[in-house]
């Protein structure tokens, strides 16, 4: 709140598609002329030409991407996606899996991500491991609690590991230090309260720790907080530019690890016009310090958002960028299909 500059909201327009080329194969063609026929034909005609519009429930996968940096990545075909659906969860039953954020150490990459069990209603943190980023072995589940968990947003700092997962239910941004990385996690602090608090991303930089987080209760996914502090564990305090996006679904919600990247801070962020979880987008810090905050589009277009291959035709909304060397990037995503209904045939919770 307060004084000084903020990012004002813009007209919803349908996001750019930045994935057709010439050598795509002819499925992919033929959705893509099915997008756009029922983005921009008139109902009545859209309807007569490929039928009514399906069902809507998302089904979330996981997959990896590379590329030559955070802004130029792709589907290369050595890598199998999704390399993580919620088929591979083995020790709870699984309605699907998102929000991946990587983390590499010793010889060993492992992700954390969110696992939506069917039987406690409700996301839980679940860990897989991988030699190298490409192929990924599920491994269980590390940290439930009472109330929703996920966007495990997981870093290192002084050779301790941390953990920011969302945790909106419990109306709080929680911090939780690893006691046996990756498998045990307790609750050290408790950053932030009294809100709902969503996809929380923290981050340092400079002399200062700062977090962005979407508040909005109402679920719009339309405004962007700030916060910072000069110690991890606080106190935090909010931006006098915060919010520093209000009213625009399509930039507000954080989509990934920020991050200096090829020198430059990025923040991603979800697109989330007309519907929840339909593209990714990137935008570049040019200045944050405790009185001012301003950012520009790396590039119009989304990063990532709905495409022809089977698992994220619906949209995309995550990225954890990694470098791997000069010129080498990889990175985690997610993206969803649409499915009729997401409990699997012959899936009943115990009855009283």
């Amino acid at each position: 709140m307060g004084s000084g500059r903020r990012l004002s909201g813009t007209q919803h327009s349908a996001p750019e598609d930045p994935f057709v080329n010439r050598n795509m194969p002819y499925s992919a063609l033929k959705w893509y002329a099915k997008q756009f026929i029922r983005d921009y034909a008139p109902g009545a005609l859209s309807q007569w030409l490929i039928g009514e519009e399906g069902p809507a429930y998302h089904l979330w996968s996981i997959g990896i991407v590379s590329g030559a940096s955070p802004t130029e990545l792709g589907y290369p075909q050595s890598i199998l996606n999704p390399v993580l659906t919620r088929e591979h969860v083995t020790d709870v039953r699984a309605l699907f899996v998102a929000d991946p954020f990587m983390i590499h150490v010793v010889d060993t990459w492992h992700m954390l991500f969110e696992v939506y069990n069917y039987d406690t209603e409700r996301g839980e943190i679940g860990w897989a491991t991988s030699p190298d980023g490409l192929t990924w072995t599920y491994q269980q589940i590390v940290l439930k609690e009472s109330f929703h968990l996920s966007y495990p947003y997981v870093f290192q700092w002084k050779d301790r590991f941390y953990l920011v997962p969302e945790s909106h239910q419990s109306k709080s941004v929680r911090l939780y230090e690893a006691t046996r990385f990756p498998t045990e996690w307790v609750c050290t602090d408790v950053l932030l309260s009294g809100a709902c608090f969503n996809d929380n991303s923290i981050f340092h930089h400079g002399q200062y720790w700062w977090m962005f987080s979407e508040t909005n209760p109402a679920l719009t996914h339309d405004t962007l907080r700030l916060y910072y502090a000069t110690n991890l564990t606080g106190p935090w305090q909010e931006h006098p530019c915060s919010p520093v996006i209000q009213g625009n679904p399509h930039t507000a919600r954080p989509a990934g690890r920020v991050g200096v990247f090829d020198g430059r801070l990025i923040r991603f962020a979800q697109d989330c016009f007309p519907k929840y979880g339909t593209a990714v987008r990137a935008f570049e810090i040019t200045e944050l310090t405790p009185d001012a905050y301003q950012e520009r589009p790396v590039q119009q277009r989304p990063l990532f958002g709905p495409g022809w291959r089977h698992w994220m035709q619906g949209g995309m909304h995550h990225v954890d960028p990694h470098r791997l060397g000069a010129g080498r990037w990889m990175a985690a995503v997610d993206g969803w299909r649409p499915v009729g209904w997401l409990v699997p045939e012959g899936w009943q919770r115990p009855s009283c």
